[in-house]
């Protein structure tokens, strides 16, 4: 059994539930309802289980209300990793894509995504999972579908030629 938390009291419980009832964020109104049980004297775990939050929670959230009041009391911003390619290497991305694969050089007819990341790692010495290289391509403005594949040794005239004869497709 804990001991009751220390809690600022330059609000009441009952001040804190009426701001509780009127937050549009569910988490907040939780933070709030616990810290108001906190307040009336229940134990921490009493007082977390009414409001639908571990223990643990609830202590954090009196630790930010101590420090920062009811704007504490919101979630913080998440963050996101750092990206792992330059824009000068996105750039030379977006180019090679533009430009397309050759079959001698690249070792493929059309971009796939495993492709790409063979490219990375052999150029920019970055390793990404296939998966991870659609978001690569999603954020640059690319999607992951591609042109229907084409044999590097067709004859165009040949296609031209038989599109004029009147045997194209209609």
């Amino acid at each position: 059994m804990g001991l009751p938390l220390k809690v600022k009291e330059d609000r009441s419980p009952g001040e804190l539930r009426r701001l509780a009832r009127r937050e549009q964020d569910g988490r907040v109104a939780a933070r709030l309802y616990a810290i108001a049980n906190a307040l009336d004297g229940m134990r921490r775990a009493e007082a977390a289980r009414l409001a639908g939050m571990e223990r643990q929670a609830l202590r954090d959230a009196v630790l930010r209300y101590n420090a920062e009041d009811v704007a504490g009391l919101c979630d913080r911003p998440k963050g996101h990793p750092k990206r792992r390619l330059t824009e000068g290497e996105e750039a030379t991305l977006a180019a090679v894509i533009l430009r397309g694969p050759k079959p001698e050089r690249d070792g493929c007819c059309a971009w796939t995504r495993a492709d790409l990341c063979r490219w990375m790692a052999a150029h920019f010495g970055k390793s990404y999972h296939p998966s991870s290289m659609t978001r690569v391509l999603r954020r640059m403005g690319f999607s992951r579908q591609k042109a229907r594949p084409a044999h590097p040794q067709r004859d165009e005239t040949a296609q031209q030629r038989f599109q004029k004869r009147g045997c194209a497709p209609p």
